[in-house]
């Protein structure tokens, strides 16, 4: 038997996603639609022994496309999708506490002319205010079945199956919203859509066409297409104008007219609206400078948790994965194969988990804040900040968590609807300072920042030069997201309209399969691509330098080792220990100047000079790239120390004080660390980020956008910063 396809819409903040979750349970299937950052989430449950596809759709507030991505969800309705069968019935979720409002896309839904049932959610919510609703009354209005739910508590969700069933067996009836000569205009127009296969274009899409005056439906079927409908839609609203029918103004005039004559007598308010206890706590969170005190604060501590709290799960799953590097290195010796299983396959695997407490904190937070109705009211108060750059609010959010870690920052966009506005955040969200920028700008301050201190040792000047670091990526995203939104993204930003939900207890059931519904997304999808990465890199550092006497080294030196422990006192080991240690971190030195990395690092130190790099500076930031933290390990192999737990020791200090050119003169100082440090700050060194924006965008080319752009910022940044600095520091 065939699989029944039902898609899931409704306006933001109607609990839909809660109902989706609650219907489909554990089996679904995330993804993108081709070519656009919209997510695909399908999920699989039966229904009396039949399976049911539930296609959980964006929550939108109409059907009235201005983009590609907003275009995909009226392709979905409509069965113009591809890769998403055609839906058999419609699921409309609205807010029962804000029926007038939701009515709105309940009027576009029917348009569609397809099986459609209403979901009257958050009943609890209206009964509280006060609200009566006599859903058999409205059912028998609007001629489909009306659901009464409660998703946050499960409640009325088994009368679902039974209702979409006796939609799609009933009649489906037409409501008439607009004018006689509206319709007449469109049935006119309609007559000039080339027609395939001798099928006539939906109606919908026809009345699309002529709302929405350069939207989406306009640009696909007119001046993509090549059609010859240009010059008729022009007749058609110029001739709807003549009758006092203003496009678009007319679609709001008659629906919302039509959700009066449907509500009449079926839907009652209060007389007099009391001040809830929930409009009473808005009086702060939404106020202008209180509420945006209590949003710093929220923020803070959401980031000092992201930043403290993952800091043990992460030490946790470092450690497993040293463990399990020491027991591979224990059972192989010392070749290629050793190190693929050690510093790619593992290390790689180790790269990509490292990140999941973070990413879980931030999305508990989030699906919190959410759930319980406080997201749009940091939304709101953030705004008019945003504004200054033409973002929204909702933009802050995702930039916040991205100084812990950009990757969930870039994945938590996905609050944002608006499709400019969301891509200028992804964008950006890279340069804010992440927590793996950190240990190289304590490495470089501790060894080149002068100890000072200012008001009798209340201010130190590496703190201060930590914290500009920390800020300089911000500051920099500034100019930059106004200038995007100036360029590629040019357009007036859209008002910021988000209705604010009551608040509610947050359903931990909906928190926590939404924690792991992301968490399993990033792993399973950039997983794979992140551990191809780092064996790429691994093989560039590895080959093709002859290494046969280095492993001959590292087999003695684990011998002598496994003396030492049978034998701590015993001098002679220890001395030749020593020896071999010396001469294996100078083949190591040798051997990654041989390899393809260090290669390029030769071939780049022209490009790098003007930085007051030379190559092996060069060859540390061009293995970094992947990952920011290689380079404390990669800076120990070039300068002779071989692996990262010696850059912890300060050997590595000591290593970067001795480094000199060839002529004997120092390598770092102030301004070389300064100049290395504004690199790292402003440079995408980071694969994983790359990737899951690829995924989040669904294309490469904004990855590669934000690669090219941010090396060049961070270039030409060094190159200021080292050349002012040796005048003015030197």
């Amino acid at each position: 038997m065939k699989p029944l396809a039902v898609a899931v819409i409704g306006n933001p903040n109607t609990g839909k996603s809660t109902l989706f979750s609650a219907l489909s349970g554990l089996q679904t299937r995330v993804g993108n639609y081709p070519g656009v950052t919209v997510e695909k989430k399908i999920g699989s449950v039966r229904w009396d022994g039949q399976q049911v596809l539930l296609i959980d759709l964006p929550g939108t507030y109409s059907l009235s496309p201005r983009s590609p991505d907003e275009m995909v969800v009226v392709d979905v309705l409509l069965g113009h999708q591809p890769d998403t069968p055609a839906p058999d019935a419609i699921l409309l979720i609205a807010d029962a506490s804000n029926l007038e409002r939701h009515s709105y896309l309940l009027s576009q839904v029917l348009d569609l002319g397809r099986p459609t049932v209403l979901v009257l959610n958050m009943m609890d919510v209206a009964r509280r205010r006060g609200i009566r609703i006599d859903a058999e009354k409205l059912s028998e209005r609007l001629g489909i079945p009306v659901v009464l739910t409660e998703a946050h508590r499960r409640k009325g969700l088994e009368h679902i199956p039974s209702a979409v069933r006796k939609a799609i067996e009933s009649a489906r009836p037409r409501h008439e919203v607009f004018p006689e000569k509206f319709r007449q205009v469109a049935t006119q127009l309609a007559e000039h859509w080339p027609r395939h296969d001798g099928v006539a274009p939906e109606r919908f899409l026809v009345e699309r066409l002529l709302l929405d005056v350069d939207g989406e439906v306009e640009r696909r079927y007119v001046k993509h297409a090549g059609w010859p409908l240009g010059e008729r839609l022009r007749e058609a609203r110029q001739e709807l104008l003549q009758h006092q029918i203003r496009v678009p103004a007319v679609e709001a005039q008659a629906r919302y007219a039509w959700v009066r004559r449907l509500l009449d007598g079926v839907y009652q308010r209060p007389s007099q609206q009391e001040l809830t206890w929930s409009d009473r706590v808005d009086q702060f969170l939404t106020h202008r400078w209180v509420g945006l005190l209590v949003f710093a604060v929220l923020m803070f501590l959401v980031f000092q948790a992201i930043y403290q709290w993952a800091e043990p799960l992460m030490g946790m799953i470092e450690s497993v994965q040293d463990a399990v590097g020491s027991l591979v290195s224990s059972l192989l010796p010392p070749g290629p194969l050793r190190s693929l299983l050690v510093d790619g396959v593992i290390a790689g695997v180790g790269a990509v988990l490292v990140f999941v407490p973070q990413i879980a904190l931030l999305f508990f937070f989030i699906a919190v804040f959410e759930d319980c109705g406080y997201m749009a009211r940091a939304a709101f108060v953030m705004d008019r900040l945003m504004a200054q750059v033409g973002l929204s609010g909702k933009s802050f959010v995702p930039l916040m968590s991205s100084f812990a870690c950009a990757i969930p920052g870039i994945m938590a966009t996905r609050v944002i609807e608006n499709r400019r506005d969301r891509m200028v955040t992804i964008l950006v969200a890279p340069l804010m300072s992440c927590s793996a920028r950190l240990p190289v700008y304590l490495l470089l301050i501790g060894a080149f920042v002068p100890d000072r201190y200012w008001l009798d040792g209340r201010i130190s000047l590496r703190a201060v030069v930590l914290f500009a670091m920390m800020s300089l990526g911000a500051v920099i995203a500034v100019p930059v997201a106004w200038l995007l939104k100036k360029t590629w993204f040019r357009g007036e930003t859209p008002p910021f309209v988000m209705e604010l939900p009551s608040y509610k207890w947050p359903s931990w059931r909906t928190v926590a399969w939404r924690v792991y519904e992301r968490v399993w997304a990033f792993v399973r999808r950039a997983g794979t691509l992140i551990l191809a990465t780092t064996i790429l890199v691994w093989a560039a550092g590895y080959f093709p330098a002859d290494r046969q006497p280095l492993d001959q080294i590292t087999a003695q030196i684990e011998q002598l080792q496994s003396q030492l422990n049978a034998s701590p006192d015993d001098a002679e080991i220890q001395q030749r220990f020593e020896q071999l240690s010396q001469e294996r971190d100078r083949l190591a030195s040798q051997a990654i100047a041989a390899s393809f990395l260090g290669r390029a690092g030769h071939m780049l130190e022209p490009v790098v000079r003007p930085l007051g790099w030379d190559w092996r500076i060069g060859v540390a930031v061009l293995a970094s790239f992947p990952a920011r933290e290689v380079v404390i390990a990669t800076l120990g192999t070039v300068f002779s120390l071989g692996s990262a737990d010696d850059s912890s020791s300060g050997g590595l200090v000591a290593a970067l004080h001795e480094a000199s050119w060839p002529d004997g003169t120092p390598l770092f100082n102030l301004p070389v660390a300064l100049s290395l440090m504004v690199f790292f700050a402003l440079c995408a060194q980071c694969a994983s980020t790359l990737i899951i924006m690829r995924r989040e965008t669904n294309s490469w080319i904004w990855p590669v956008f934000t690669f090219v752009y941010m090396t060049a910022l961070a270039y030409f940044g060094a190159l200021v910063t080292y050349q002012l600095g040796i005048r003015w520091l030197v």
